[in-house]
């Protein structure tokens, strides 16, 4: 069962983005509000939320926002159940491509992480050769 619709704040809280980051992303076409108030504010649905922390957890991995519209395109696509087999499969394929791509920058990321904690630890080595100078 789908909750309420959010106003921004809301949303923003639950994504830990900005509301300006939201409106960043509204702007270029990355996420519509599901709704509107009788006030004519935009609402947000759950699933307007799901699709904002994808786009939140593309960034940190180097994605651009042309590539976070196309995977958000295809994962669209994919859920019309009137896809021919090929286009479900080109669809597919190219999500799959995001997937691979995703698990390659995050291999780096634990490599670069690895080298920054080794470096870390060999500051906190020598501090201690030196804690009784």
């Amino acid at each position: 069962m789908a909750g309420e619709p959010m106003q921004i704040g809301e949303v923003a809280a639950r994504t830990e983005m900005s509301l300006r980051t939201i409106r960043q992303y509204e702007d270029n076409g990355l996420v519509v509000p599901s709704a509107s108030s009788q006030g004519g504010f935009p609402l947000y649905t759950d699933a307007d939320v799901d699709r904002l922390m994808v786009i939140r957890r593309m960034k940190p991995l180097g994605f651009t926002i042309d590539e976070t519209r196309d995977l958000l395109t295809a994962v669209d696509r994919l859920a019309d159940p009137r896809l021919s087999p090929a286009e479900r499969s080109t669809l597919a394929a190219r999500v799959r491509r995001y997937e691979q791509a995703a698990t390659a920058r995050v291999d780096e990321l634990r490599s670069q992480l690895t080298r920054v904690e080794d470096f870390a630890n060999s500051l906190r080595a020598r501090l201690g050769e030196h804690a009784g100078a």
